[in-house]
């Protein structure tokens, strides 16, 4: 008999939107290791227990894309774990005070396209950022969770780069992307100015959302391997590197 697969979201009291990139198939149709490579939002509640957990799962690093302002409002030190701030200053979040500040009538369509627009603004302004995570991981195999705030948006994007630098199709990546719409838990007391149809869409994700990063990626950068050589500094050696430390033999 074979032995189950591990579970993907882990389920932990402190956050909601923490699972595993294990399990789906890359290159040569090798699978990406099991409890290497974890997904969140962002750790500040992580109870005592959860703490041990990741304790036991052996992660040792955590990669922190949360803005300065973020990072104070919810700060978090756990033992044994290594913190990297790669700053991504949430932009998409000023830019919807400032139109409901002017009386702009936001509506979900246009906060789609704000939320389109800060994607592609990943690709073009936040490659330093995705540069530094992929150096962390090639510099070792050690288990390795990064998040933002709710682990969806600049969290997602940073998924989708290692997945398909890992080989995993950009079926598969889409699909793990949109798992955050049936785990993530909006913190209680969470609203602000917005109406909650705007709220709806800044809180979840969107299939167009991804989609414009990719195309920005395809249209402006030759496409994604092109994209991960020329920006992010993986070259054939060391996609060769990190196929080698993240896929199963």
């Amino acid at each position: 008999m074979t032995a189950p697969f591990p579970s993907r979201s882990l389920p932990l009291e402190g956050v909601s939107n923490f699972r595993d990139l294990g399990g789906y198939l890359g290159h040569g149709g090798r699978p990406v290791r099991w409890r290497h490579l974890f997904r969140s939002d962002h750790l500040a509640g992580l109870t005592p227990a959860d703490q041990a957990q990741l304790a036991a799962l052996g992660i040792t690093r955590a990669v922190d894309f949360r803005g300065a302002h973020e990072r104070a409002t919810w700060p978090y030190a756990i033992p044994g774990l290594q913190q990297h701030a790669l700053t991504i200053e949430p932009t998409v979040v000023q830019r919807v005070r400032d139109l409901l500040a002017q009386g702009h009538a936001l509506t979900p369509q246009e906060t789609v396209g704000l939320m389109q627009d800060t994607y592609r603004a990943f690709v073009h302004d936040n490659s330093p950022r995705f540069a530094e995570l992929f150096a962390l991981l090639l510099d070792s195999d050690a288990p390795l969770v990064f998040h933002c705030t709710a682990g969806k948006d600049r969290t997602g994007f940073a998924a989708a780069l290692i997945l398909q630098a890992l080989g995993v199709s950009r079926e598969v990546v889409m699909r793990d992307y949109l798992l955050t719409n049936e785990l993530y838990r909006r913190p209680p007391g969470v609203a602000g100015p917005a109406p909650d149809e705007v709220l709806q869409v800044l809180w979840r994700v969107q299939q167009e959302f991804l989609d414009a990063a990719l195309h920005a990626v395809d249209a402006d950068y030759g496409g994604m391997a092109a994209y991960l050589e020329n920006q992010l500094g993986l070259n054939a050696a060391a996609r060769a590197r990190f196929a080698a430390l993240y896929l199963e033999p």
